[in-house]
């Protein structure tokens, strides 16, 4: 029984060892035939567009010329030579308009100054100073009206808040809300002094006070209205050259006087002459905007003898200069004050016609010169301080029915 179970087992052991090997796995099937694909036609070759030449900016013009008009008060009635009546101040601009003069920005008037980009022909800058409420109030909305632009030059110890203010300063407020609008706004100092005046200081001390003066002005306007201040001008239009050497120190880029003039591109930026303008004294608007058509560089007093007879740059020679008539200031003589009478002694001619009296000041323009008959004096007292520059003179007027004239130059003060 034993040797049977034994035998049972072993058979199926001696089957597998027979075999030498397990048995393999079925093979796989064959792979299924695939289709040929279809060969791709190769593309027409398609030409690359060209692309447009870029146009080229057009060349720079930089031959035009520039006048900068400065004004400061808009007031229904003007208290004295600062001030202007808002209906006066809009047909100044209508008349700007008329002759065709294209009122610029001063960041267009600088990149011009640089040689970055042309103006028109005939340019115009409005430029007005101290921060006066009146230009927010009245002068604001004409310019609007018109779309011109203009720089607001503010001393700041008179915007509301700094010791000087009063109840007819401009707030921060108010200059934010210009500057928002466009509006340039610029430094004319910290206390409106004049600068170019040591007062007995020592050199080192003057020099720290128009630090002050120049450098702090700007710093103050800077941090209000979070601008870059790029200009200034001068209080009463007074500066010299340690003025102007502090003034390019403390960052500025140009500075402005009051020395009426027309321009062309180049010279002193730190010298650029403005007009100033007010209700008394139209002439100076007038003479302003007469560019006469003329060419390069011009100064005030040259070109209004291109367009009037005996106006002041007319070439006297200085033996002649008023041989016929007494004048004051004499000719060539330093002016005795910063405001000094200019006058002209025609007694000896007989009696003036007081319509026919003309006077015209380099500089200003023409002035309403007042007739004296029972002294034969036509006489005008300087209502704006003159940096130290000749001054001409031009007096025509008919006296007994013949035409006098009077040509002379003298020296403003610089006390």
């Amino acid at each position: 029984m034993g040797c049977r179970m034994k035998i049972f087992f072993l058979i199926p052991l001696l089957a597998l060892a027979a075999c030498g090997k397990a048995p393999a796995p079925p093979a796989a099937p064959p792979p299924e035939p695939t289709a040929t694909p279809e060969p791709t036609a190769t593309p027409e070759p398609v030409a690359a567009a060209t692309p447009a030449p870029t146009p080229m900016p057009p060349p720079l013009d930089l031959s035009g010329q520039v006048t900068i008009l400065c004004y400061h008060r808009f007031e229904e009635k003007p208290k004295d030579g600062l001030a202007m009546t808002p209906a006066s101040f809009e047909q100044e601009l209508q008349a700007i308009k008329d002759a065709g003069i294209e009122v610029i920005s001063m960041d267009h008037f600088l990149a011009w100054q640089r040689g970055e980009k042309s103006i028109p022909p005939r340019a115009a800058v409005i430029t007005i100073d101290d921060g006066y409420r009146s230009v927010y109030e009245n002068a604001w909305p004409i310019l609007q009206k018109f779309g011109y632009p203009f720089t607001m030059f503010v001393y700041t110890d008179y915007v509301k808040g700094g010791p000087r203010a009063g109840g007819g300063s401009m707030s921060w407020d108010q200059l934010a809300e210009m500057r928002d609008a466009g509006v340039e706004i610029g430094s004319h100092s910290l206390s409106h002094s004049a600068l170019n005046q040591k007062k007995g200081r020592s050199d080192a001390d003057y020099r720290a006070w128009l630090s002050t003066e120049l450098g702090q002005s700007k710093r103050i306007i800077e941090e209000n209205l979070g601008i870059t201040v790029r200009t200034h001008a001068y209080p009463y239009g007074l500066h010299n050259e340690t003025v102007r050497e502090v003034a390019k120190a403390a960052g500025y880029e140009a500075a402005f006087t009051v020395k009426g003039e027309r321009f062309s591109r180049g010279g002193d930026p730190f010298q650029y002459g403005r007009y100033a303008t007010d209700s008394k004294n139209p002439g100076i608007f007038r003479t302003a905007i007469n560019f006469g058509g003329s060419g390069g560089a011009v100064a005030p007093s040259a070109d209004y003898a291109r367009q009037e007879p005996g106006s002041p740059g007319a070439a006297v020679p200085p033996a002649q200069q008023a041989a016929a008539f007494p004048v004051s200031p004499a000719p060539g003589d330093v002016a005795p004050e910063a405001l000094p009478l200019v006058s002209v002694d025609f007694s000896s001619a007989g009696a003036i016609n007081p319509k026919s009296a003309k006077m015209v000041i380099s500089g200003i323009g023409e002035v309403p010169a007042e007739y004296d008959p029972s002294t034969g004096m036509l006489g005008f007292r300087l209502r704006q301080r003159l940096y130290a520059e000749d001054v001409r003179v031009s007096v025509t007027a008919k006296a007994a029915g013949k035409p006098v004239a009077a040509n002379w130059t003298f020296r403003a003060s610089l006390q």
